[in-house]
């Protein structure tokens, strides 16, 4: 299923890359939600990701002419997105940073819609990827989020496949304990965020 949307994905970019501007919008609608999950996590500031969504697309666009179709679009498009975010940090890097941004979880539990089915679940996971290193939770995002095959994040990570699947197992194993320990706090009558991090986990 995901090898058919990879296919369709790439194959509205290759039409939109010959002057094809519906073709363009079908490409867009068909990746921006990978696109926006991949940037926020990355980035670790929600509060960003619409103008880095825009960014990711306003490079891939100017692009696309140089776009071959040898990897399959979402790909090569997570690989901007990347880049995109990269330069953000540098850039921000020489600027102060707004409190506010600080904590990102809590930004992301002001920005979605309370009471939809799975929101406590996801902030909750997003709790527990904030708690690994950045190039872990990037591999495990891409991978287990958005369900890329390791070579293909391999490829928009630019590293060995085997350093792909390292990094993931060692997410796993790194998301296992935390949520021992979370559900240990709830044993223990903490309660709070550990009984929703145990909810998400399992």
């Amino acid at each position: 299923m995901r090898e058919e949307v990879d296919a369709e994905a790439t194959a509205w970019a290759l039409a939109a890359r010959a002057g094809d501007g519906e073709a363009a919008q079908e490409f867009v609608r068909a990746t921006q939600l990978d696109v926006r999950r991949y940037v926020t996590h990355l980035s670790g500031d929600v509060q960003a990701a619409d103008d880095l969504v825009q960014d990711t697309y306003l490079r891939a666009l100017r692009s696309l002419p140089g776009f071959e179709g040898r990897s399959s679009a979402r790909t090569w498009l997570l690989t901007i997105a990347r880049r995109t975010v990269a330069d953000r940090i540098r850039t921000s890097a020489c600027r102060p940073r707004p409190a506010d941004t600080d904590d990102w979880q809590t930004a992301v539990e002001r920005t979605q819609p309370r009471g939809l089915p799975g929101f406590e679940e996801g902030i909750a996971l997003s709790e527990l990827l904030a708690l690994i290193d950045a190039p872990r939770r990037e591999a495990f995002v891409l991978t287990q989020l958005l369900g890329l095959p390791y070579a293909q994040a391999a490829a928009v990570i630019d590293c060995p496949v085997g350093t792909v699947r390292s990094r993931v197992a060692r997410a796993r194993e790194s998301l296992i304990s935390l949520l021992e320990e979370a559900e240990e706090s709830d044993r223990a009558g903490t309660g709070g965020r550990g009984a929703a991090l145990a909810g998400s986990a399992a």
